[in-house]
């Protein structure tokens, strides 16, 4: 019973034994290939090497030079993942590298071509139609539309510099190499956009810089080969007509991602600068006030009246009949045009409404205040005949100030004929008659119409008399009470 047992105990020894064994040599099958690209750890950082786990049962390594960055220094540590291309591969080593570089021979530039490895190139010098790349110190050509993302205006700014190329073109046994940087270009904007859409979302306040302006907008770029579009009127709290009055080419502004539509071949985002800033109307009542007089900017002429703009994003309608308080405004323009910078007097703030009612007469001031100090009845004065109807001439004493000469009076005039043919702007010679300052009316009578210092004499010694009489009949009430 115990010899079972034992031989029992020794087949599964031999299974389990035979598993490890099938389990490891498997391991060593999922080998890497030249060429690969893989994302792996740093374990660990040497003197000359930085290792990698390569996911398999052999770590790799890659030079350390390769990854120092412009001031010689390596930008990574133990836990940071990098992509790097599988360079060699033997039983005890797996080389990394970021891309195949320095000398070597036409196989290593076969094996690149047929892996799709990155090789570092240097650009020589311009040719017809592209570049002379020098890469491994192999001659290559690179044509000028896949140098760069972007179109080239200047080839010459590339000449020195050195990039990493795909070769698309092995000919030839290497006689004939044509090469590509803008596949690699194109691969990592690809990533990077990805990453970046994944990231964003609608809301987000970002940076961009502004690209190109047209009519109806601006284009920001947010990342590299990635743009939105800025709306007009999203441009500024401000009502703006062209885009070019707000920004230019180049601008770095901040954003707010308002809308993403994900596409087949490309997305759309829709961008604002006024919603990236504070709403001016959530604070307004910290600014101004109902009783204001501030100075605005003249937006829009409408039929009714002119939008006023006090504060960037702030606009108030000035009525027509607030234009003014000197003459008849038959239309706006009359007053002001877009562009003129003009006093408002601020007289109703509709905050929930967002509506702001301005005056522009009544921040220049109401002539009519100062009329009782200026006129008095009987005062002789010139005005200039503003506009003549059937019932009357209007007469303009000063600006704001009109009274009416009515036509039943003219003929009290001496030469009632010469008054008729006068025209409108001609000046004439008038009494004031009545002043009522409520009603904002003046009665006039013809300045010939009338000895005024007999009527001066005549006037006070009639309210000398009315008074008089009024005494004597208040006496006479008194006396018959008693």
């Amino acid at each position: 019973m115990s010899d079972e047992i034992k031989n029992e105990n020794d087949e599964n020894e031999d299974e389990n034994f035979a598993d490890l064994l099938e389990s490891y040599s498997s391991g060593m099958s999922e080998s890497l290939q030249v060429g690969d690209k893989i994302s792996g750890e740093i374990i660990s950082i040497g003197s000359d090497a930085v290792f990698i786990d390569t996911g398999t049962k052999i770590d790799g390594g890659v030079d350390k030079a390769e990854l120092l960055d412009e001031n010689k220094e390596l930008p990574y540590k133990e836990g940071d993942v990098l992509e790097l291309f599988v360079v060699s591969v033997d039983e005890s080593e797996i080389r990394l590298s970021k891309a195949l570089s320095g000398i070597g021979g036409i196989h290593m530039l076969k094996d690149a071509y047929r892996n799709a490895v990155p090789v570092e190139g240097k650009v020589k010098e311009t040719i017809k139609g592209g570049f002379h790349i020098e890469i491994m110190k192999k001659r290559a050509f690179c044509p000028i539309s896949q140098i760069d993302l972007k179109y080239v205006e200047n080839p010459e700014d590339y000449v020195g510099e050195t990039f990493l190329f795909r070769i698309k073109t092995f000919e030839e046994n290497g006689r004939n190499i044509v090469v590509s940087r803008r596949v690699i270009l194109s691969e990592e904007q690809q990533k990077t956009e990805k990453a970046f859409f994944e990231e964003m979302k609608e809301g987000d306040v970002i940076q961009g810089q502004i690209t190109r302006l047209m009519p109806y907008g601006a284009f920001a770029e947010l990342i590299p080969g990635v743009e939105g579009m800025i709306h007009v009127s999203e441009l500024a709290w401000s009502r703006i007509e062209k885009p070019e009055d707000t920004v230019k080419t180049g601008d770095i502004v901040q954003v707010k991602v308002v809308k993403i539509e994900m596409g087949e071949k490309k997305n759309k985002i829709a961008l604002s600068m006024k919603q990236a800033t504070a709403d001016p109307w959530d604070t307004i009542t910290e600014t101004v006030k109902p009783g204001d007089k501030i100075r605005g900017r003249v937006i829009k002429c409408l039929d009714f009246g002119a939008f006023v703009e006090i504060l960037p994003g702030i606009e108030g309608l000035v009525h027509i009949s607030e234009m003014s308080y000197k003459k008849r405004i038959l239309k706006p323009e009359e007053v002001v045009n877009p562009g003129d910078q003009v006093d408002v007097l601020i007289k109703d703030l509709d905050i929930e409404h967002r509506k702001i009612s301005l005056s522009i007469r009544d921040a220049e001031g109401d002539p009519w205040i100062e009329v009782p100090e200026k006129f008095q009845t009987g005062q002789v004065v010139n005005g200039i005949v503003e506009k003549k109807e059937k019932f009357g001439f209007f007469v303009k004493l000063e600006d704001g100030i009109t009274g009416l000469l009515p036509k039943s009076l003219i003929s009290k005039s001496s030469k009632p004929q010469m008054i008729e043919r006068l025209k409108d702007g001609d000046s004439i010679t008038v009494i004031v008659e009545n002043i009522n300052v409520r009603e904002r009316k003046i009665s006039l009578s013809p300045g010939d119409s009338r000895d005024t210092d007999d009527w001066k004499k005549y006037k006070g010694d009639s309210e000398q008399s009315v008074g008089s009489l009024g005494e004597k009949l208040k006496a006479a009430m008194e006396s018959n009470k008693k």
